[in-house]
C-alpha cells in the first residue's frame, strides 16, 4: 500500500507536531489544585494512533475496521511493535480527535497552485416524473 519510508515520515512530522501541541496545552491549562486527575496512559502514542489514521486515508479500504484487522495488525507489526485490539483502537481515537483535526488541517493540507478541479457530476433528487413536485432543492438547483 505504501512504504515504511511514507509511514515514518508521517510518523515523524505527526509526533513533532504532538510535542508542540502538547507544550501548547500545558501553557494554557487551567490549573485547579484541589483535584487530581488520572489519565490513563496508552501503549500506543498519539502520533502512532494518528499516523494509522493517516494511512486509512491514502488507502482504497472501504472501512477502517477491515483496513485495521487486515492491513495495519497483519503488515504494519513491525512499524507499530506496540499495537492495541480495533475495539481499543477505536475507544483511542477519541482522545487524539482535536489534535489529529488539527494536524490535518495545519500539517497535511497542501497550498493552492491555482488549479481547481470541479466535480460536476449530477445529483439526482428524485424520480424524472416527480421533478415538479419535489420541494429538496427548490430555488438552488434549477
Amino acid at each position: 500500500m505504501f512504504t515504511p519510508d511514507k509511514i515514518i515520515e508521517i510518523f515523524c512530522m505527526a509526533d513533532d507536531f504532538c510535542k508542540g501541541f502538547d507544550l501548547e496545552v500545558q501553557k494554557h491549562r487551567i490549573q485547579t489544585p484541589d483535584k487530581k486527575y488520572y489519565e490513563r496512559s496508552s501503549r500506543m502514542s498519539d502520533s502512532e494512533i494518528m499516523t494509522i489514521l493517516v494511512g486509512f486515508h491514502f488507502g482504497t479500504f472501504r472501512n477502517f475496521k477491515h483496513y485495521y484487522l487486515f492491513y495495519v495488525q497483519k503488515h504494519l507489526r513491525g512499524e507499530f511493535p506496540n499495537l492495541v485490539s480495533y475495539n481499543r483502537f477505536v475507544e483511542l481515537q477519541s482522545k487524539v480527535f482535536i489534535p489529529f483535526v488539527l494536524f490535518l488541517k495545519l500539517i497535511c493540507f497542501g497550498e493552492c497552485t491555482g488549479i481547481t478541479y470541479v466535480d460536476s457530476t449530477c445529483i439526482r433528487v428524485c424520480h424524472n416524473k416527480r421533478i415538479r413536485r419535489n420541494k429538496v432543492f427548490k430555488g438552488l438547483a434549477e
